[in-house]
């Protein structure tokens, strides 16, 4: 079965699932080519939100760079805008959120918030 190419408001499909993986889509910063890459993500508060330890893997440049992205789950494609979040306290809840009841939910990450077409 092929992809939909839908938006999530026209296909009326919603992520569900709060801890997910899903496939990042962005478009590279340097060659405007797409890039996925599969991550785990949180959905919080009608939000996508993917982090890491530091701003130097090319998903997360790309993004801020570019900030039109996609996100490919479950046959679905849904389009969204990145931004980096600037507030420390929704960066650690998204953490604990992440990795549950693990150790690395406590490492500072720099994270970044989708909102969805």
């Amino acid at each position: 079965m092929g992809l939909n190419y839908l938006t999530a408001e026209k296909s009326r499909m919603k992520i569900q699932e709060e801890l997910f993986r899903p496939i990042l889509i962005t478009k590279g910063r340097k060659t405007g080519k797409e890039h996925g890459v599969m991550l785990r993500a949180v959905n919080h508060n009608g939000k996508i939100y993917f982090s890491r330890h530091r701003p130097d893997g090319d998903w997360f440049q790309n993004a801020i760079a570019n900030p039109d992205v996609k996100i490919q789950y479950n046959d679905e494609i849904f389009f969204g805008k990145a931004e980096l979040v600037t507030d420390e306290a929704l960066s650690a809840k998204i953490s604990k959120l992440k990795y549950p009841g693990e150790e690395r939910a406590k490492e500072k990450r720099v994270t970044i918030e989708v909102t969805l077409d």
